[in-house]
């Protein structure tokens, strides 16, 4: 009685060893280290790591360890006093070319991390993160508005054949129209009141011409701002789940700015990156009817631009824009099968799939250009390219537009909702841009105003407490185990310990965010797992009372009390899921690891500590139990 076959013993440590290597990496820390990330056409490689090195070496800064892979070069230091000045040193040498930022890499032994073992992320109020603090540029969304209404109006004035001289963009909330003659003017003054009510119109002569000038008015203004700030909040938000940050905050600051905090991030160079950059697809036909050497020499003809591709190499494009990455639903990132080349797969929605049919069925045989389209926050720099600080002493930053054509072919067929788009310089610049397009277009360009890299040290004294009060509570559980129970309490106690590396274990092989509610959570599933036991212990001493023999007492104390222990863990199980699926931030960070932590002890609690009682006791004639 009381014996285990072989199988169920192995069946056990298959899953006690895999716990004690999978928690063995949150016992090693972190290092500082300052990482390296290229942006677009500058590639992180072996030239620019020796460019870093010999820095590093005339400044008497010793990395601890460095990796170049992917586009990424990291270097880990021995303290953060030396992170920093090696990441000042970086970036004045690499300019605003390569994106530089502040890390915290997990310092898992190689063996470890050959067997894809990872310490579990901690949250922003244990580990720290990333709190970044972003400017909405309503000004840039607001001209966007008006070259919109700019286009709408040219388009309705041709439709209903009103003859016009010109249309232009006054001032930064406004447009002005000239016409030949007066019966014009009071044709489109109609018009615009139908089509364009919110516009205000107001009538003047300009260069001896009949006018309107149109303005937007403060209600417009108002709803294109509010508007523009949910798009951001919104493409942000969607930008921050492809990154699969667990448990972020995004949030509206004030009417133009938004916070967030992207809490146990492990790239925070991808993650600055990503939120800041405002990248979008336009496609617009070249202009293959006029000369670009002409244009080069300032014969640009009327509705046309010049642009430039990868090469610097001038292109001559038309004006008028088909569509742009706002009308994407779907993008991703692929291989070509014709040549192996990296791709974009775009799926259009239908205002942009019916201009794409009716744009390239009109133009087959000709050239349609995609055009890459960024605006960038970089540091303002002087003549010897020190950076430019304002009175408080930071960094002042200024935009830079850039506009390259990524492709020009020849439109073979009618385009429709779905096709591609060639011309990208590796896979990861199409699965970046593929991330970009699906998240959604920002409706306008933000700065990020405020970085704050947060540090463990200023999270270790939530850390130092959270670790207190679980081992506290263990403690004293392990304590009152072997005074209550004696030897069958050791047994229990062994069990105890199992189920915390256990937790941890699963909530490093999934990679969860551990927050403060999280080790409150720890510290309820420590309480709650002896419960268990408790209740198997106390059955063996009513049959041990009833007269029964040990052996029998033990079989008959995991039998009897197995439905009462499953009742009771499955009906915290499922508030626990509850409290999941409509809880939000802290409470979700609770109830994963009560989840968690309730599966874990029922294992170790049942089946752990039964087959250690049938180890110690099972098959021996017994008189007395130690419990």
């Amino acid at each position: 009685m009381n014996r285990y076959p072989l199988w169920k013993y192995l069946l056990i440590l298959a899953i006690i060893i895999p716990g004690f290597l999978y928690a063995l990496p949150n016992l090693f820390g972190e290092d500082p280290a300052v990482q390296i990330s290229g942006q677009r056409t500058n590639k992180v490689n072996a030239a620019v790591e020796s460019r870093i090195d010999a820095v590093l070496k005339q400044a008497g800064l010793a990395p601890k360890s460095q990796q170049l892979s992917n586009n990424r070069l990291q270097f880990r230091f021995h303290d953060t006093e030396a992170q920093l000045k090696a990441r000042d040193l970086i970036q004045k040498q690499l300019g605003d070319n390569y994106t530089v930022a502040l890390n915290l890499l997990p310092a898992t032994p190689k063996w470890l991390r050959a067997l894809d073992a990872a310490p579990m992320f901690l949250g922003l109020d244990l580990r720290g993160g990333v709190h970044f603090l972003l400017q909405v540029d309503a000004t840039t969304a607001i001209k966007r508005q008006i070259e919109s209404y700019i286009s709408d109006l040219r388009t309705s004035m041709r439709k209903e054949k009103i003859r016009y001289l010109t249309v232009n963009k006054q001032g930064d909330r406004g447009m002005e129209i000239k016409f030949r003659n007066e019966a014009e003017r009071e044709k489109a003054r109609a018009l615009i009141s139908k089509e364009q009510p919110e516009l205000q119109v107001s009538e003047l002569d300009r260069d001896g011409k009949p006018a309107l000038k149109l303005t937007l008015t403060e209600k417009t203004l108002r709803e294109i701002r509010k508007s523009a700030l949910e798009q951001n909040m919104t493409a942000l938000r969607n930008r921050v789940n492809e990154l699969g940050v667990a448990e972020p905050i995004i949030q509206q600051q004030g009417d133009d700015r938004i916070v967030i905090q992207l809490p146990g991030v492990q790239d925070t160079a991808k993650a600055k990156e990503i939120l800041g950059r405002t990248a979008t697809l336009e496609m617009y036909l070249v202009d293959e009817e006029h000369d670009v050497a002409g244009a080069l020499a300032g014969r640009v003809p009327p509705g046309s631009r010049i642009y430039y591709d990868r090469e610097k190499r001038p292109i001559l494009l038309k004006k008028r824009l088909i569509y742009s990455g706002s009308n994407v639903v779907d993008a991703a990132a692929g291989i070509d099968s014709r040549d192996g080349g990296p791709v974009v797969h775009l799926t259009l929605d239908a205002q942009g799939a019916k201009k794409n049919a009716k744009v390239t069925g009109e133009n087959i045989g000709k050239r349609m250009a995609v055009v890459y389209l960024e605006h960038r926050s970089v540091t303002k720099r002087d003549a010897e390219g020190k950076p430019v600080l304002d009175e408080q002493g930071h960094e002042l930053k200024e935009r830079k537009k850039i506009e390259e054509v990524i492709t020009a072919p020849t439109i073979l067929d009618q385009l429709g909702k779905r096709f591609q788009i060639q011309g990208l310089d590796s896979v990861e610049e199409a699965r970046d841009l593929s991330l970009l397009l699906r998240a959604g277009a920002l409706a306008a360009p933000v700065d990020i105003i405020e970085e704050r890299t947060i540090g463990p040290s200023l999270g270790q004294d939530n850390i130092n407490q959270g670790f207190r009060a679980v081992m506290i509570g263990m403690a004293l559980v392990l304590i009152f185990m072997v005074i209550i129970y004696r030897g069958f309490g050791l047994v229990a106690d062994v069990a105890l310990i199992l189920n915390l590396v256990l937790l941890v274990a699963v909530l490093s092989l999934f990679q969860a965010t551990l927050t403060l509610p999280g080790i409150a959570g720890i510290v309820l599933t420590v309480g709650m797992a002896v419960d268990a036991n408790v209740l198997i212990y106390e059955r063996i001493r009513e049959e041990l009372a009833n007269g029964n023999t040990p052996q029998a007492s033990i079989h008959a104390g995991y039998d009897r009390a197995l439905t009462t222990i499953v009742d009771a863990n499955v009906t915290t199980l499922i508030a626990a899921i509850v409290l999941f699926n409509f809880g939000t931030g802290p409470i979700k960070g609770f109830a994963i690891t009560l989840s968690i932590g309730i599966i874990t002890s029922m294992f170790t609690a049942i089946f752990v500590t039964r087959a250690i009682v049938n180890l110690w006791l099972g098959g021996r004639r017994l008189k007395k139990l130690p419990i």
